[in-house]
């Protein structure tokens, strides 16, 4: 199932950020049951031939494993796609012109602007699937991250764009942008993710958001956010960590 069908079920998706840029990992958050996984590469020390491993490693499991591109500019799109990602994140989409020149970049002509690569594509399954350039746009999500007090004051044009599939807020940068850098707690920023977020609904595309904490979780899904990350590999590691050695020493 493609993950914007996913988006229209029953429950919220319930997912985790990967930042330590490594299959290891990946496959340990995938056997956990999350239904989708960021695969960071905006700000993970991520490369093709980790962001590769870690699809490989999770692609046994039933989780979806989304990918967070640096910017979104045609070169790193195209990449991600051609490696075997599916569901792309972009960060920092502050305008539809923005929006548009993304979803451009996700689909080979005449649809787009995406350069054309099959039999070398891990995609296509290095050319074995035959109808790939034909279906390939049709099998591509993408998510706009609304993160700026720009992006605020576009949501409707963004989200108007044919292509964009789902928004989601970054609280962090978000915070930055509206002058609380660090705190993203503050009521200024809260009272703005409350007011995308109704904006988000209005436009009838599912909104995603970055949990703070398992409180924070629990009060985004009553608020009807349909897909949530619930915190960070780092965070667990090392949470589990500190928490290990406080019981014992």
């Amino acid at each position: 199932m493609l993950f914007r069908d996913a988006l229209a079920g029953q429950r919220p998706l319930l997912g985790l950020w990967q930042a330590l840029a490594n299959p290891y990992t990946a496959e340990i958050c995938a056997r956990a049951g999350y239904d989708w996984l960021l695969i960071d590469g905006e700000h993970a020390p991520n490369t093709l031939p980790t962001l590769l491993a870690q699809l490989q490693a999770v692609a046994p499991f039933p989780v979806e494993p989304i990918a967070r591109v640096p910017m979104g500019e045609p070169i790193a799109i195209k990449q991600y796609l051609d490696l075997g990602y599916r569901t792309l994140l972009v960060p920092m989409v502050d305008s539809a012109e923005q929006a548009r020149a993304v979803v451009a970049a996700t689909r080979f002509p005449p649809y787009g602007t995406r350069g054309v690569a099959s039999a070398t594509s891990r995609a296509s399954g290095f050319g074995a699937n035959a109808s790939y350039l034909k279906d390939a746009h049709l099998k591509v999500t993408v998510i706009a991250q609304i993160e700026s007090k720009a992006a605020l004051e576009q949501i409707d044009a963004i989200a108007a764009v044919d292509g964009i599939d789902a928004l989601f807020i970054g609280p962090g940068d978000l915070a930055a942008s509206l002058g609380h850098l660090g705190h993203a707690t503050h009521p200024d920023v809260q009272h703005a993710i409350d007011e995308a977020k109704s904006a988000i609904d209005r436009t009838g595309k599912p909104a995603g958001i970055f949990a703070l904490s398992a409180d924070d979780a629990r009060l985004r899904i009553t608020q009807g956010y349909r897909f949530i990350s619930l915190g960070t590999d780092i965070g667990i590691m090392s949470r589990g960590a500190a928490a290990l050695l406080k019981a014992v020493a």
